[in-house]
């Protein structure tokens, strides 16, 4: 196997030299350059980039923190991120918190040992002060969630907007008892802040208030829709309309309601969130509010990457657009 040593001897050029040219130093002839990229072509010589990054040569590989890959919303996302990265001479690098707070700290602490050189966090578990700290080691970005008292730069969607629009086509329709589902408690900056006082400024809105019995927590996957539905079944006063807050749970409300014998959207209106393939696939298809997914991974890639450029670059903080997709389910 080729090294830098016989790169060198073959351009008749100093290790440090091509070291240079290698790391792309700046103040190098155009000649050396050429000179050693075609000793390192003719010798099939490749850099080692694990070597290379822990001397803190180069900045190439982004860390993207997901909760669960298996939701279709967040493989979307990460792909669309890895087709950016790149094409910048970037690579992805994923990471699963599975929503815990000790995993997420295990990956963070990735930067500080320079196995990665920024991360993008899809999902956030840990408090602000206990991932402040890691912003010393490298750019740190948020997409889909924040928190209002981070000091970093956020991609993220108008999801109060989001869910707000959704709970006005329901109330429009004429439901007044609405379901709900969340990813978190109705706390100030906790899971889906956004969401939630969406729902809670429609309601009031309308004059109709929040009622306990049919706000759902923690509810992410196709089963968590399906015992969603189940509790609905059993209870004496059943809401007639139900957001579900991914298109995944409302999959699973859809499947369970059908096998029960209830008719969709007459006996319950279900409305999904994100727009994934399966809210066409789905029988009834799926009313749902659509996120610019493919853009809002973009965006994170190329600001983060603006960040590792330039350590004292800025990045302004963005809100995209969602819309509301009406299909059969309401």
């Amino acid at each position: 196997m080729a090294t830098i040593s016989d790169v060198a001897k073959l351009t008749g050029l100093s290790k440090a030299t091509v070291s240079r040219v290698i790391n792309n130093h700046p103040y190098i002839s155009k000649e050396k350059r050429a000179l050693v990229q075609d000793a390192m072509k003719e010798l099939g010589y490749f850099p080692n980039p694990s070597a290379r990054r822990l001397r803190g040569h180069i900045t190439s590989t982004i860390g993207v923190i997901v909760p669960r890959i298996v939701n279709p919303f967040f493989s979307y996302l990460v792909n669309s991120m890895e087709q950016v990265a790149y094409k910048n001479n970037y690579q992805v690098l994923m990471f699963q918190s599975d929503e815990n707070i000790d995993k997420e700290l295990y990956f963070l602490n990735l930067l500080k040992t320079r196995q990665v050189d920024g991360i993008i966090m899809t999902s956030i578990e840990n408090d602000w002060d206990n991932i402040e700290p890691y912003t010393q080691y490298g750019p740190i970005l948020l997409c889909n969630e924040y928190l209002s008292h981070s000091n970093v730069p956020t991609v993220r969607l108008d999801q109060t907007k989001g869910t707000y629009i959704g709970i006005k086509h329901l109330l429009d329709k004429g439901h007044k008892k609405i379901g709900y589902c969340t990813g978190g408690l109705f706390a100030e900056d906790g899971k889906d802040k956004d969401r939630n006082q969406g729902y809670q400024t429609a309601l009031s809105e309308a004059g109709i208030s929040v009622n306990p019995n049919w706000i759902f927590i923690n509810k992410h996957t196709i089963d968590d829709g399906k015992r969603v539905m189940s509790q609905i079944m059993e209870m004496d006063d059943k809401p007639t309309a139900i957001f579900t807050g991914s298109d995944e749970i409302a999959a699973g409300v859809i499947i369970e309601a059908k096998d029960h014998g209830w008719r969709i959207p007459e006996d319950i209106a279900i409305i999904g969130f994100d727009d994934q393939p399966i809210a066409e696939m789905l029988d009834p298809k799926l009313t749902t509010i659509r996120q610019p997914i493919n853009q809002m991974g973009e965006k994170s890639v190329e600001g983060l990457i603006t960040l590792l450029k330039d350590k004292n670059g800025s990045v302004e903080n963005i809100e995209l657009p969602v819309e509301l997709v009406v299909r059969d389910s309401t």
